[in-house]
């Protein structure tokens, strides 16, 4: 009898209903082979998906563009030239010392206000005391001797007279009248010689006088004394260079100094209006341009022209050496209308461009317009456009940030 584990070998029974199962030992295999390719065959109609959706709206379908708009609206312009300047007095006088010696007192200090001829500061006398007595003692000596040698002349025109008549009736030798006229020329100019000496005498007399008056130091004019060099105790030499002991300034109206560019100093004219601010302080002071020194001066190989304008100052708010922001106004509109300077790009005064008016439906229109004056940040529009239209300056992305009330965004087509 044959074993009966001969018998699963034969072929299977195939049902009637359908195909026939597949053995119990293969199964676990086959299912993750078809779930295998049921995940790539999903992965694969996944990215078919995607990438046609993609350019489906790559090439059919417009994205929104925002635009970065500005009002059209009315206000002043003006174009300026920009520069740094400094406050400093208008007048001022550098006081120095006419005679040497030591500082022995000082009598003002920094910020002190004086008034003309007021006594500043005194150098000790001793040493303009001590010339000025032995000048005059030298005019003294001088003054005696010329005294003698006008007696002398006054002994020899005697005798020269009575030789001269002594010889007419030939008492003496004409060698006496000789010596006799001899020795009077000799007394005259030796008078002569000592008045000229005494001239001298008392030129250095007087040089004295002033030298001792120089001592005491007074104010030429009146102001603030804006800076002080020396101070008491020093030692000053006079005889070769007068030493500068303070500097007085007339502070009442002030000068500034505007360092312009060669680039912008052709533009800059005497007369035009001129504003400047200084730092810390929002307050405005105006003027108008004096004078454009001619000589330039090269700083960092740039040369710059001082241009020069006066402001009063009766309040002392403005300080000597204080930073000046300087505007100089070269030309000027108000009440016109204004868009922003980037919407016109680099279109000067004058001339004829385009820009792009958003309209109230989104769509964007191309307008020639007519650029007036211009500044920095706005440029006047003389004709192609009408007040609260707006302009397109830019346009931004679809997530595009905040806006001011200067700028807003609309969504265009």
């Amino acid at each position: 009898m044959e074993p009966s584990s001969v018998a699963p070998a034969a072929a299977p029974v195939v049902p009637a209903g359908g195909p026939a199962a597949p053995p119990p030992g293969n199964h676990p295999v086959q299912s993750r082979s078809r779930l295998k390719r049921l995940s790539l065959w999903l992965i694969a109609s996944c990215l078919v998906a995607c990438a046609c959706v993609f350019g489906y709206r790559l090439l059919f379908v417009k994205t929104p563009v925002r635009y970065a708009t500005a009002s059209v609206e009315r206000g002043d312009v003006e174009t300026t030239v920009v520069a740094a300047g400094v406050v400093q007095p208008i007048n001022y006088v550098d006081v120095g010392a006419q005679t040497s010696g030591k500082l022995k007192l000082l009598k003002v200090k920094r910020g002190d206000e004086v008034t003309k001829n007021q006594v500043l500061a005194e150098i000790d006398p001793v040493l303009a005391a001590t010339a000025l007595t032995s000048a005059s003692a030298a005019l003294e000596n001088v003054t005696s001797q010329r005294s003698i040698k006008q007696a002398q002349l006054v002994l020899a025109g005697l005798q020269r007279v009575r030789n001269d008549t002594m010889y007419a009736h030939q008492l003496i030798s004409a060698n006496d009248r000789d010596i006799t006229r001899a020795a009077y020329d000799v007394a005259l100019a030796d008078a002569a010689s000592l008045s000229a000496q005494m001239r001298e005498a008392a030129a250095a007399v007087k040089t004295g006088r002033a030298n001792l008056g120089y001592t005491t130091i007074t104010a030429p004019m009146a102001g603030e004394v804006v800076s002080v060099s020396l101070l008491e105790g020093q030692t000053l030499n006079a005889n070769q260079q007068a030493p500068n002991i303070l500097r007085i300034g007339d502070i009442d109206t002030v000068t500034v100094w505007a360092q312009v560019s060669e680039a912008d100093i052709v533009r800059v004219k005497p007369g035009q209006e001129v504003y400047f601010t200084i730092l810390g302080d929002s307050l405005r002071w105006d003027g108008t341009v004096r004078q454009i020194l001619p000589t330039p001066e090269l700083i960092n190989n740039v040369v710059f022209y001082d241009v020069l304008f006066d402001i009063p100052n009766l309040e002392r708010e403005l300080k000597i050496q204080m930073t000046a922001q300087v505007f100089i106004v070269l030309a000027r509109a108000t009440g016109v209308l204004l868009i922003p300077a980037a919407a016109v790009g680099n279109a000067g005064e004058g001339a004829e461009t385009t820009v792009r008016v958003l309209k109230d439906d989104g769509s964007v229109e191309k307008r020639a317009i007519t650029i007036g004056i211009r500044s920095e940040i706005s440029a006047e529009v003389r004709t192609g456009l009408n007040e609260k239209e707006r302009v397109v300056i830019g346009e931004i992305a679809a997530q595009g940030g905040a806006t001011s009330s200067a700028l807003s965004t609309r969504k265009g087509p």
